[in-house]
């Protein structure tokens, strides 16, 4: 990991505390499903419902194993057709009261080829077509209480995930509601000048590690970091977020259900307010016993060297932990850390 020094570390951060940030995520994986059938087919194999979904919401979901561990997590928007998609691609009713014309599909690079190949596979038998977006768009997210400011998105509703299309200086974009600002989707040849536009408005080009203390302070778990193959929903605490609970069938949704009614999970994400850094993957211990391991880490300006793990039970939040061999004590705390 490149070093970057801590007065700019700093200055990043109060950006996104107090104006606003913004940071390239072109890199993440994105899909878009057309045709009839596509809400019903996806509802089929993601975690949320997504039926009563209608242009300019959202929803976030996870998709599975049949033993109901994730293969990934995703944002699905479902919006209005792109300007340069042919009509065969973004056929569907105009009206916003109705389906949507697509599904948009947001999500870690890491989960994208599976989330690729569970669609080829289950699609048979279903009007719906799938398109590879991951190269073709853009994405700029802009963190901070200006974003709104900044992108001249104020009517778009705070519902997160809310998004609707609109232009900044001359660009067509999708604007999208997240967490801790606005997400904008546009055509990858016109990302490098939309953000040239975003600093000149006044916006602070911020790194992936100034934002990532955002993400770990907000106790948002990521894909590949904190969650992986092994992991129920239930155990990242992300059922009120991503899972459905009344919604018909879909994959691995007999293991989800029975926790849920029935069992305990072993673990549960947490947070952990760190003596020193640490890396991610070191062994957590109560005693001698292991517990866990370290996910997410970030220095936060405010809070110090905190991070994110999925803990067993027998580690409730209070308890002090070690951390590998260096001596490195953690405090297992709630999510998500203090905001203030």
């Amino acid at each position: 990991m490149a070093t970057i020094a801590t007065d700019t570390l700093d200055s990043q951060y109060s950006a996104m505390r107090e104006g606003c940030g913004v940071l390239d995520r072109s890199d993440r994986g994105k899909l878009a499903l057309t045709g009839p059938d596509a809400l019903e087919f996806l509802n089929g194999q993601v975690t949320n419902e997504l039926l009563d979904l209608r242009a300019g919401e959202g929803r976030y979901a996870a998709f599975l194993t049949h033993k109901g561990k994730m293969l990934g997590d995703l944002r699905i928007l479902a919006a209005g057709a792109d300007a340069g998609d042919s009509p065969a691609e973004t056929a569907g009713p105009p009206d916003a009261s109705s389906a949507p014309a697509q599904l948009l599909l947001d999500t870690e690079r890491v989960a994208l080829q599976a989330l690729f190949d569970m669609i080829r596979r289950f699609k048979v038998g279903y009007r719906v077509d799938l398109h590879k977006r991951t190269l073709e768009r853009g994405l700029l997210s802009l963190i901070g209480p200006q974003a709104d400011a900044i992108a001249g998105t104020d009517a778009l509703p705070n519902e997160e995930h809310a998004n609707a299309r609109t232009q900044i200086a001359g660009t067509p974009i999708l604007a999208v509601r997240t967490d801790v600002g606005v997400d904008l989707l546009c055509d990858a040849t016109d990302t490098q000048g939309l953000l040239a536009a975003l600093r000149e408005r006044g916006a602070t080009p911020v790194c992936e590690r100034a934002a990532e203390c955002v993400r770990v302070e907000r106790g948002r778990p990521r894909y590949g970091i904190d969650l992986d193959d092994t992991v129920i929903p239930q155990e990242a605490g992300l059922n009120e977020r991503a899972v459905s609970f009344t919604k018909g069938c879909y994959v691995g949704q007999e293991t989800v259900a029975r926790l849920y009614y029935r069992g305990k999970p072993n673990r549960h994400l947490r947070g952990l307010a760190l003596s020193a850094p640490v890396d991610t993957g070191d062994e957590l211990l109560l005693g001698e016993r292991t517990v866990g391991r370290v996910g997410s880490f970030a220095s936060s300006p405010r809070l110090g060297p905190i991070a994110l793990a999925l803990v067993r039970r027998e580690a409730p939040p209070g308890a002090t932990l070690s951390v590998g061999e260096r001596g490195v004590s953690a405090e297992v705390v709630e999510l998500p850390f203090p905001q203030d």
